[in-house]
C-alpha cells in the first residue's frame, strides 16, 4: 500500500518515465545504485522496485527533524562515512541476504553530473560478490528537490526519467595490496555509472533536443554571442532557425543534402538547426581547401544548393572561388532574407514562434543528421555521414566525463566544419543550457586570448598547435577563469602541457577521437586523467587492437559505439553511403592508428600507421621523427616525411622551420628520449612555413609533394 502512495505521490509531482525493467525476485545478494540527484530518489526507486531495498543513509541526517520524519517511511540504514566499522554493517546485511540500496556519490549533486564516487561502495560489492542493479535518475536535479544553483524555470511537473539497467557484477583482480584493490573497485564503479548516464539516452534528434533545451533553461538564456556583437537568446536561436528552415524548404526536398559554407557566428548556427527543423542535412564545406576541394565534397555528397554569405565571400576572399564551383546553386543569406515577406513574418510569429513544437521536422535519431568531409592530410577526403542519434549520444558521453552548466561559457574559435568545433563547440554546449562565444578564426593567437578574458570564458578548445600558439601571445590573467581547455586533432606535447600549467595553472585534457566518430573516441578527464595517454574510452564504446606485423608493441586501433558513423561517401560512388566494417565485423571503424592499452584502460597512441616508414628493415614512426625534432626545436613547427630509397628502402626527411636545425642537434635529442638513432632524419630541408589545414593539422599530402 505505501508502495502504490509513494508511485501516486510522483506522479502528481512529476511527468515520469519508466525504462527498462527492474527485477521481479532478488538474487541472493542484490546491491541497488544509483546516482544522487534529489531528496527524492529514494522514494523514487524504491516505489518501483518490487523488491524490499534497505538504504544507507549519512548519520547526520537523522539530526534534522525533518530528515527523521521523512526517513521513516523508508526502510534504511544510518552509518557514519567517518567510522571504519559502519561499512561492516552494510557488508553483514548484504552477506545475510537483504538488498541494500546506496548512493555512491555520498551527495547530492550540485553540478547536474556525477561528483565524486567514494571508493568503500565498489569494494563492498566486490569483496560481497553481490549483483548491482544500476538505477539512473535524469530530470529531478532540476526539481526543487535538488540542490542546482542555476536559476532554471520550474515547471509544474518536471519530465523525469527512470532507468533500470541489466544486473552486472565487479570483480577485482587478486593480489596487490587492499588500498590498490579498493581503488580499482571504485574506478570500476565509476565506469559502471558513467556508462548508465550514456545508456539511459533518450532517442531524440537534434531539432528536438534544442527545443528540449530551450523548456528546460528558458527561450529567455542568453546561448550564442559572436563579434557582431550580438547575444541570441533561445528564442532568438528559434527564431533565425525556423525562418531560415522555412526559405530554404522552398528550394529543397525533405532528406535532401544542403551545403554550408559560413563563419563562425549565430547565424551558422540558426542555418544548421534551421535545416534539421526540416529534415534536410547539413553539408558542411571547409573553406580552407580551395576550390577543388570544395568541388569534392559538392560532388561527393550530391549537393545541389549551397548557402553562404556575401559578407563572408568577400572579406575571406572567396568570392572568385566560390565562382568557380559547378553544379550547385549559390544562395546568400542577405538574399534571403529579402524573401521573408508578411506572410511568413506572420507565420513565424503567431504561429512557428509560439510553439515551435508544431515544426515537425520528419526526421528520426537514426536518420542522417550532417555530412561532413575529412581532412584530406594523408590523402583523399571522404564524405562522413553522422546521424542525430551519433551526435547526441557523443555529446552525452562528453557529459558523462565532465560536468558543465549554465555558469560555463565556450570560447568556440574552432571551425564547425571541422567535427571537434561542431561537437564539443556548437552541439554540446546549445543543447545544455551553456553560452558560447563564437570567433571565426583560431589563427587570430592575440585575439582569441583576449576574447576569452573579456567574454569571462571558462572552457577553451583547440588543437595543440593553436593552443601552443594562444600561450605565446596569453597574458597570464587571461585564463583566470577557465576552467577546461581541451586539445585535440594533433599530438600533444610535453612542451605544450607544461607550458599550461606552469604559465596559467591549467592542465590540457587531451583527447582522441575522428570524424567517423563524432568525434570522441576518448578523452582525460578530470575524474580519470593520465599523461602521455589520450584517456580511457568514452562510455558504450568498445575497442579491440589487430596485431601488425613487423611492430610489436600495441595493435591496430578498431572501435564500435553508438556514435560511430553510419558511413562513408567515396568518390567511387557518390552520394551512395557504405556502411562501417573492418575485419571484426560490420559496425567497427578502423581508425588506422597503432595503440595500446595500459591495465587501467588508459588508450595511448604509437602512431598513424599510414604514417611508419620501413627503414633499412625496421619500421619508424613519423611521429617518433617529428617528435624528435621538437625535443631538439621545441619553438618552431616540424614535419616528417619518407621517401624511396633504393638501398635503404625509404629515407627520413625532416621539413622544418627552424633555419638552425642540424643533424647533430636530432641524434642528441633521440639520445635524451630514449630514441633509436635509425628515427633520426637523415635529410633536413628548410621552409619558412608547414602547410596546414584549416583545422591545424599539417597538410601531409602538400608537404610530401614539396619534398623530391
Amino acid at each position: 500500500m505505501i508502495k502504490f502512495l509513494y508511485r501516486l505521490l510522483v506522479r502528481c509531482l512529476f511527468r515520469l518515465h519508466i525504462h527498462g525493467e527492474p527485477p521481479r525476485t532478488a538474487p541472493e545478494r542484490l546491491l541497488v545504485i544509483s546516482n544522487h540527484q534529489s531528496f527524492l530518489d529514494g522514494i523514487l526507486i524504491a516505489s518501483h522496485l518490487d523488491i524490499d531495498v534497505t538504504w544507507v543513509v549519512h548519520q547526520q541526517l537523522l539530526q534534522k527533524r525533518f530528515f527523521r520524519w521523512y526517513l521513516s517511511f523508508i526502510r534504511h540504514i544510518a552509518i557514519d562515512a567517518a567510522a571504519p566499522l559502519s561499512m561492516k554493517r552494510v557488508f553483514q546485511l548484504l552477506e545475510s541476504g537483504v538488498p541494500v540500496g546506496i548512493f555512491p556519490e555520498g551527495r547530492l549533486t550540485t553540478t547536474g553530473g556525477l561528483m565524486k564516487i567514494y571508493d568503500g561502495t565498489a569494494f563492498l560489492a566486490a569483496r560481497s560478490g553481490a549483483s548491482i542493479l544500476t538505477v539512473r535518475v535524469d530530470g529531478l536535479q532540476h526539481s526543487l528537490f535538488g540542490r542546482m544553483k542555476a536559476p532554471f524555470p520550474i515547471k509544474k511537473r518536471p519530465e523525469v526519467h527512470l532507468t533500470f539497467l541489466p544486473l552486472q557484477k565487479i570483480t577485482v583482480p587478486e593480489g596487490g595490496s587492499a588500498k590498490q584493490r579498493r581503488r580499482l573497485a571504485g574506478e570500476k564503479m565509476r565506469l559502471l555509472m558513467q556508462e548508465a548516464n550514456v545508456a539511459a539516452r533518450r532517442p531524440n534528434t537534434l531539432w528536438e533536443s534544442l527545443l528540449d533545451a530551450a523548456d528546460l533553461y528558458g527561450y529567455d538564456a542568453p546561448i550564442v554571442e559572436d563579434i557582431r556583437p550580438k547575444l541570441d537568446t533561445y528564442k532568438d536561436l528559434l527564431k533565425g532557425a525556423l525562418a531560415l528552415g522555412r526559405l530554404l524548404a522552398r528550394q529543397t526536398t525533405p532528406g535532401e543534402r544542403v551545403a554550408l559554407l559560413l563563419p563562425n557566428a549565430g547565424p551558422a548556427v540558426a542555418a544548421l538547426f534551421g535545416l534539421w527543423s526540416q529534415g534536410r542535412i547539413p553539408a558542411l564545406l571547409n573553406y580552407t581547401a580551395g576550390v577543388d576541394g570544395m568541388q569534392s565534397a559538392l560532388e561527393l555528397a550530391q549537393v545541389k544548393l549551397l548557402v553562404t554569405s556575401r559578407a563572408f565571400l568577400e572579406k575571406g576572399k572567396l568570392t572568385d572561388k566560390v565562382a568557380q564551383l559547378k553544379g550547385v546553386t549559390v544562395v546568400h543569406l542577405e538574399d534571403l532574407r529579402e524573401q521573408f515577406g508578411l506572410l511568413d513574418k506572420l507565420w513565424l510569429i503567431l504561429w512557428a514562434l509560439d510553439d515551435p513544437r508544431r515544426i515537425r521536422s520528419g526526421a528520426k535519431p537514426q536518420d542522417a543528421a550532417v555530412v561532413l568531409f575529412t581532412s584530406g592530410s594523408e590523402g583523399r577526403p571522404k564524405g562522413v555521414v553522422l546521424s542525430h542519434e551519433n551526435l547526441l549520444t557523443n555529446a552525452r558521453q562528453v557529459l558523462a566525463l565532465v560536468e558543465l552548466s549554465n555558469r560555463d561559457r565556450f570560447m568556440m574559435a574552432l571551425p564547425m566544419f571541422h567535427s571537434f568545433g561542431l561537437l564539443a563547440g556548437v552541439i554540446l554546449p546549445v543543447l545544455n543550457g551553456v553560452p558560447i562565444f563564437l570567433y571565426p578564426s583560431p589563427l587570430h593567437y592575440r585575439i582569441v586570448p583576449e576574447l576569452t578574458y573579456d567574454r569571462d570564458c571558462t572552457v577553451l578548445l583547440g588543437t595543440p598547435t593553436f593552443l601552443k600558439n594562444y600561450a605565446r601571445f596569453a597574458n597570464p590573467y587571461d585564463f583566470y577563469r577557465v576552467r577546461y581547455v581541451v586539445g585535440g586533432a594533433e599530438k600533444l606535447t610535453p612542451e605544450i602541457r607544461q607550458l599550461y600549467m606552469e604559465r596559467f595553472g591549467l592542465r590540457i585534457l587531451e583527447g582522441y577521437g575522428a570524424t567517423e566518430c563524432s568525434p570522441l573516441i576518448a578523452v582525460n578527464s578530470p575524474k580519470a586523467y593520465k599523461p602521455d595517454t589520450v584517456g580511457q574510452l568514452a562510455p558504450c564504446m568498445e575497442a579491440r587492437l589487430a596485431p601488425v606485423d613487423g611492430i610489436a608493441e600495441g595493435g591496430r586501433l578498431h572501435v564500435r559505439g553508438p556514435n560511430v558513423m553510419l558511413g562513408y561517401f567515396r568518390h567511387e560512388k557518390p552520394g551512395v553511403l557504405e556502411p562501417p566494417q573492418s575485419e571484426f565485423g560490420p559496425g567497427w571503424y578502423d581508425t588506422g592508428d597503432l595503440a595500446a592499452f595500459d591495465e587501467e584502460g588508459f588508450l595511448r597512441l604509437l602512431g598513424r600507421l599510414k604514417r611508419f616508414a620501413k627503414v633499412a628493415g625496421e619500421m619508424v614512426s613519423l611521429e617518433v621523427v617529428e617528435r624528435i625534432a621538437g625535443q631538439a626545436s621545441p619553438r618552431f613547427g616540424h614535419g616528417a616525411v619518407a621517401v624511396k630509397d633504393p638501398q635503404r628502402g625509404e629515407v627520413l626527411v625532416l621539413v622544418t622551420e627552424d633555419p638552425n636545425l642540424r643533424r647533430d642537434a636530432l641524434v642528441q635529442a633521440a639520445r635524451q628520449l630514449g630514441a633509436p638513432e635509425v628515427a633520426v632524419a637523415r635529410r633536413v630541408e628548410y621552409v619558412t612555413k608547414l602547410p596546414r589545414l584549416g583545422s591545424g593539422k599539417l597538410d601531409y599530402v602538400t608537404l610530401q609533394g614539396q619534398v623530391k
